[in-house]
Protein backbone atom coordinates (compact mmCIF):
# COMPACT_ATOMS: atom_id res chain seq x y z
CA UNK A 1 0.00 0.00 0.00
CA UNK A 2 1.35 3.44 -0.91
CA UNK A 3 1.02 6.72 0.96
CA UNK A 4 -1.22 8.03 -1.83
CA UNK A 5 -3.68 5.16 -1.39
CA UNK A 6 -4.62 6.27 2.11
CA UNK A 7 -7.22 9.01 2.54
CA UNK A 8 -5.19 10.86 5.12
CA UNK A 9 -3.94 14.39 5.02
CA UNK A 10 -1.37 15.50 7.52
CA UNK A 11 -2.45 18.52 9.54
CA UNK A 12 0.61 20.73 9.89
CA UNK A 13 1.17 22.64 13.07
CA UNK A 14 3.65 25.13 14.34
CA UNK A 15 7.24 24.00 14.76
CA UNK A 16 8.86 24.58 18.13
CA UNK A 17 11.92 22.69 19.32
CA UNK A 18 10.64 21.98 22.81
CA UNK A 19 13.32 19.37 23.48
CA UNK A 20 16.16 21.89 23.25
CA UNK A 21 14.49 25.10 24.37
CA UNK A 22 16.43 27.47 26.63
CA UNK A 23 13.30 29.16 27.94
CA UNK A 24 13.36 28.33 31.68
CA UNK A 25 9.60 27.84 31.99
CA UNK A 26 9.40 25.68 28.87
CA UNK A 27 12.45 23.77 30.09
CA UNK A 28 10.77 23.12 33.43
CA UNK A 29 7.65 21.79 31.70
CA UNK A 30 9.70 19.58 29.38
CA UNK A 31 11.65 18.17 32.31
CA UNK A 32 8.32 17.01 33.75
CA UNK A 33 7.31 15.47 30.41
CA UNK A 34 10.60 13.61 30.06
CA UNK A 35 10.56 12.45 33.67
CA UNK A 36 7.11 10.92 33.11
CA UNK A 37 8.31 9.34 29.86
CA UNK A 38 11.32 7.80 31.60
CA UNK A 39 9.13 6.44 34.41
CA UNK A 40 6.61 4.83 32.06
CA UNK A 41 9.25 3.28 29.80
CA UNK A 42 10.85 1.70 32.86
CA UNK A 43 7.51 0.32 34.04
CA UNK A 44 7.06 -1.31 30.63
CA UNK A 45 10.17 -3.33 31.46
CA UNK A 46 11.39 -3.89 27.92
CA UNK A 47 14.30 -2.59 25.87
CA UNK A 48 12.77 -2.57 22.38
CA UNK A 49 10.58 0.24 21.04
CA UNK A 50 9.02 1.61 17.88
CA UNK A 51 8.03 5.29 17.82
CA UNK A 52 5.10 6.34 15.64
CA UNK A 53 5.38 10.01 14.73
CA UNK A 54 9.02 10.18 15.81
CA UNK A 55 9.58 13.78 14.71
CA UNK A 56 13.28 14.58 15.04
CA UNK A 57 13.85 11.33 16.96
CA UNK A 58 14.47 12.84 20.37
CA UNK A 59 12.43 10.37 22.44
CA UNK A 60 13.65 7.29 20.57
CA UNK A 61 17.27 8.37 20.79
CA UNK A 62 16.84 9.17 24.47
CA UNK A 63 16.00 5.47 24.83
CA UNK A 64 18.85 4.42 22.52
CA UNK A 65 21.28 6.28 24.75
CA UNK A 66 19.97 4.14 27.64
CA UNK A 67 20.70 0.94 25.72
CA UNK A 68 17.37 0.35 23.96
CA UNK A 69 16.86 -1.07 20.47
CA UNK A 70 14.76 1.62 18.78
CA UNK A 71 13.15 2.27 15.41
CA UNK A 72 10.54 4.74 14.28
CA UNK A 73 8.76 6.63 11.54
CA UNK A 74 7.14 9.95 10.76
CA UNK A 75 5.01 11.33 7.96
CA UNK A 76 7.30 14.35 7.50
CA UNK A 77 10.47 13.61 5.52
CA UNK A 78 12.29 16.67 6.91
CA UNK A 79 11.80 15.41 10.46
CA UNK A 80 12.96 11.91 9.51
CA UNK A 81 16.09 13.39 7.92
CA UNK A 82 16.83 15.24 11.15
CA UNK A 83 16.25 12.10 13.20
CA UNK A 84 18.63 10.08 11.04
CA UNK A 85 21.18 12.91 11.20
CA UNK A 86 21.12 12.43 14.98
CA UNK A 87 21.81 8.74 14.36
CA UNK A 88 24.79 9.68 12.21
CA UNK A 89 26.11 11.92 14.98
CA UNK A 90 26.04 8.89 17.29
CA UNK A 91 27.80 6.71 14.73
CA UNK A 92 24.83 4.36 14.33
CA UNK A 93 22.80 3.26 11.31
CA UNK A 94 19.62 5.18 10.40
CA UNK A 95 16.70 4.13 12.57
CA UNK A 96 13.82 6.09 11.05
CA UNK A 97 11.64 5.92 7.91
CA UNK A 98 9.00 8.09 6.26
CA UNK A 99 5.65 6.38 6.87
CA UNK A 100 2.10 7.37 7.70
CA UNK A 101 0.60 6.03 10.91
CA UNK A 102 -2.33 4.78 8.82
CA UNK A 103 -0.06 2.66 6.63
CA UNK A 104 1.87 0.91 9.39
CA UNK A 105 1.56 -2.87 9.68
CA UNK A 106 2.78 -5.27 12.38
CA UNK A 107 5.38 -6.69 9.99
CA UNK A 108 6.90 -3.20 9.73
CA UNK A 109 6.42 -1.73 13.16
CA UNK A 110 5.34 -4.20 15.85
CA UNK A 111 7.40 -3.88 19.01
CA UNK A 112 7.43 -4.69 22.72
CA UNK A 113 6.70 -1.01 23.31
CA UNK A 114 5.08 1.37 20.82
CA UNK A 115 5.39 5.10 21.50
CA UNK A 116 3.05 7.72 20.05
CA UNK A 117 3.62 11.03 21.80
CA UNK A 118 2.21 14.39 20.69
CA UNK A 119 0.68 12.88 17.55
CA UNK A 120 -2.99 12.01 18.08
CA UNK A 121 -4.07 15.64 18.51
CA UNK A 122 -3.06 16.15 14.86
CA UNK A 123 -4.72 13.03 13.49
CA UNK A 124 -8.27 12.53 12.13
CA UNK A 125 -10.08 9.22 12.69
CA UNK A 126 -8.86 8.72 16.25
CA UNK A 127 -10.42 5.27 16.74
CA UNK A 128 -8.87 4.01 13.51
CA UNK A 129 -5.48 5.36 14.59
CA UNK A 130 -5.79 3.69 18.00
CA UNK A 131 -6.74 0.39 16.37
CA UNK A 132 -3.52 0.48 14.35
CA UNK A 133 -1.46 1.33 17.42
CA UNK A 134 -3.05 -1.60 19.28
CA UNK A 135 -2.10 -3.94 16.45
CA UNK A 136 1.54 -2.85 16.75
CA UNK A 137 1.90 -2.88 20.54
CA UNK A 138 3.22 -6.28 21.72
CA UNK A 139 2.02 -5.56 24.36
CA UNK A 140 2.77 -2.02 25.56
CA UNK A 141 1.81 1.40 24.22
CA UNK A 142 2.71 4.86 25.52
CA UNK A 143 0.61 7.75 24.22
CA UNK A 144 0.58 11.41 25.17
CA UNK A 145 -1.60 14.35 24.17
CA UNK A 146 -1.98 17.98 25.31
CA UNK A 147 -4.19 18.28 28.39
CA UNK A 148 -7.19 20.47 27.69
CA UNK A 149 -8.32 23.04 28.61
CA UNK A 150 -5.01 23.73 30.42
CA UNK A 151 -3.10 23.69 27.13
CA UNK A 152 -5.21 26.49 25.67
CA UNK A 153 -5.18 28.48 28.90
CA UNK A 154 -1.38 28.44 28.98
CA UNK A 155 -1.22 29.53 25.34
CA UNK A 156 -3.56 32.44 26.07
CA UNK A 157 -1.57 33.36 29.18
CA UNK A 158 1.52 33.88 27.01
CA UNK A 159 -0.46 35.74 24.36
CA UNK A 160 -0.35 32.98 21.74
CA UNK A 161 -3.12 31.99 19.30
CA UNK A 162 -5.59 34.43 20.84
CA UNK A 163 -7.83 34.47 17.77
CA UNK A 164 -7.96 30.64 17.98
CA UNK A 165 -8.84 30.79 21.71
CA UNK A 166 -5.47 29.31 22.55
CA UNK A 167 -5.65 26.35 20.19
CA UNK A 168 -2.26 25.49 18.71
CA UNK A 169 -2.32 25.37 14.88
CA UNK A 170 -2.74 21.79 13.69
CA UNK A 171 -4.50 20.52 16.80
CA UNK A 172 -7.79 19.05 15.58
CA UNK A 173 -8.47 16.72 18.53
CA UNK A 174 -8.84 17.88 22.14
CA UNK A 175 -9.07 15.82 25.34
CA UNK A 176 -9.14 16.38 29.06
CA UNK A 177 -7.09 13.86 31.02
CA UNK A 178 -10.21 11.98 32.12
CA UNK A 179 -11.68 12.04 28.62
CA UNK A 180 -8.51 10.67 27.06
CA UNK A 181 -8.14 7.92 29.64
CA UNK A 182 -11.79 6.88 29.15
CA UNK A 183 -11.21 6.71 25.39
CA UNK A 184 -8.23 4.39 25.87
CA UNK A 185 -10.04 2.23 28.42
CA UNK A 186 -12.61 1.26 25.79
CA UNK A 187 -10.14 -1.02 24.03
CA UNK A 188 -6.99 -1.24 26.19
CA UNK A 189 -5.86 -1.90 29.72
CA UNK A 190 -4.62 1.38 31.20
CA UNK A 191 -1.59 0.53 33.35
CA UNK A 192 -0.36 3.95 34.51
CA UNK A 193 -1.35 7.60 33.96
CA UNK A 194 0.95 10.60 34.32
CA UNK A 195 -0.08 14.26 34.08
CA UNK A 196 3.04 16.33 33.53
CA UNK A 197 1.78 19.88 33.01
CA UNK A 198 0.31 20.45 30.40
CA UNK A 199 0.08 16.89 29.01
CA UNK A 200 -1.59 13.56 29.66
CA UNK A 201 0.69 10.53 29.22
CA UNK A 202 -0.60 6.97 29.50
CA UNK A 203 0.97 3.52 29.51
CA UNK A 204 -1.42 0.88 28.15
CA UNK A 205 -1.25 -2.88 27.73
CA UNK A 206 -2.84 -4.06 24.50
CA UNK A 207 -2.75 -7.85 24.92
Amino acid sequence: MTEASVAYKNVPGNYYDKYHTRNPIARYLMDGFLRSFDELTEIAGTRRAYEVGCGEGNLSLRLHDRGWDVRGSDLESVSVDQANAQCSERGIEPKFDVRSLFNLTPSQAASDLVICCEVLEHVPETERALAILRSLAKPYLIVSVPREPIWRVLNLARGKYVAELGNTPGHIQHWSSSGFVKLLEKTMNVVEVRKPLPWTMVLCRCE
